[in-house]
C-alpha cells in the first residue's frame, strides 16, 4: 500500500483487509499493551477457539469512561466523524466511532502525551529535516486545536457546512487536503496534524481498552491478537489455537 493510498481512506473501496494489515505493522511500535507486527491473520468468519485461560474474555471489557476529558463537544465530533473516515466500519468488523476511538484520543490529549511532558519543547525553533518531523513549540493540544479547527472552518468554506454533516466523500477529500499538506494552518503543517490524527486513530484502535478505545477488544479481534493472557501452558504443545483476547483489567476480576 502506498502513502497515497493510506491517506486516502479507503476512498475508492480499497480493501478493508489490506488496510489493516499493514496497520498492524505501522501501529505496532506504538501501541500500549502489545506489539501486533507478528500477527497479522484475519479470521472473517470463524470464531476464535476458547481455552480455560480464556473464558471470561469478553466480561472485562465494557467498562470504557465516555466522559469528555480535553475536547468541547463540537471538536469531539469532528475528531469521531474524521476518525470513521480513517478506519471505517465495514464487513471485517467495526469502525472508529463503534470502537470508541474519539474517546481515546480525547483521553490521551487530557495527559502527558497532549502536554508533551516528555517531550523537549524549548528553543531555538528552526524548520526540520523531513525525517525529524515538527519541530515547533506546539504541544499535541494545541496542535489538534487548530487542526480541528482547520478541518471545520476549510469544510465551511468549499461546502457551507460543518465537517460532521458533509458526505463521506466529502470528507475523504477535505481530509485527502490535509494529508496532501494544501490547507494552511496557523503553526503545524495540515500534513503533520494528519499525521498526528491518523497514527492516534490507529493506537486507540489496537490499544489496550483500559485507555479509551478498541471497545469490547473488536480491535484485535480482527486482528485475532490475543491480548494479555496470563499463560498459555493449557495450549502451549497443541498446533496453532485461536483464542479470544483478554485486556490489562480482566487479571484483576478473581
Amino acid at each position: 500500500m502506498s502513502n497515497h493510498d493510506e491517506k486516502q481512506l479507503d476512498a475508492n473501496g480499497s480493501s478493508r483487509r489490506k488496510f489493516l494489515r499493514n496497520t498492524g505493522i505501522a501501529a505496532g511500535g506504538v501501541v500500549v499493551g502489545g506489539t501486533l507486527g507478528g500477527l497479522l491473520g484475519m479470521n472473517d468468519k470463524n470464531e476464535p477457539a476458547e481455552s480455560a485461560s480464556t473464558s471470561k474474555a469478553v466480561t472485562h471489557t465494557e467498562n470504557h469512561n465516555q466522559a469528555l476529558m480535553f475536547f468541547t463537544p463540537e471538536q469531539f465530533h469532528i475528531t469521531d466523524a474524521a476518525t470513521e473516515r480513517i478506519f471505517p466500519k465495514d464487513n471485517n468488523g467495526p469502525g472508529a466511532k463503534e470502537l470508541l476511538i474519539g474517546y481515546y484520543i480525547d483521553h490521551q490529549l487530557a495527559g502527558g502525551w497532549g502536554t508533551g511532558t516528555t517531550e523537549y519543547t524549548s528553543g531555538p525553533f528552526f524548520p526540520g529535516e523531513p525525517t525529524q518531523g515538527y519541530q515547533g513549540r506546539l504541544n499535541r493540544q494545541q496542535i489538534f486545536k487548530i487542526g480541528l479547527k482547520g478541518i471545520q472552518d476549510y469544510s465551511q468554506k468549499t461546502y457551507q457546512k460543518s465537517f460532521p454533516e458533509l458526505t463521506a466523500e466529502e470528507q475523504d477529500a477535505v481530509l485527502t487536503e490535509f494529508a496532501d499538506g494544501n490547507v494552511s494552518l496557523s503553526g503545524p503543517t495540515s500534513s503533520h496534524f494528519f499525521s498526528e490524527l491518523r497514527a492516534a486513530t490507529l493506537e486507540g484502535a489496537y490499544s489496550d481498552p483500559l485507555y479509551g478505545g478498541n471497545a469490547g477488544m473488536a480491535g484485535w479481534e480482527m486482528k485475532n491478537f490475543p491480548g494479555h493472557q496470563m499463560s498459555y501452558l493449557d495450549i502451549i504443545e497443541e498446533e496453532f489455537t485461536e483464542i479470544k483476547p483478554l485486556a490489562l483489567n480482566s487479571q484483576h476480576n478473581h
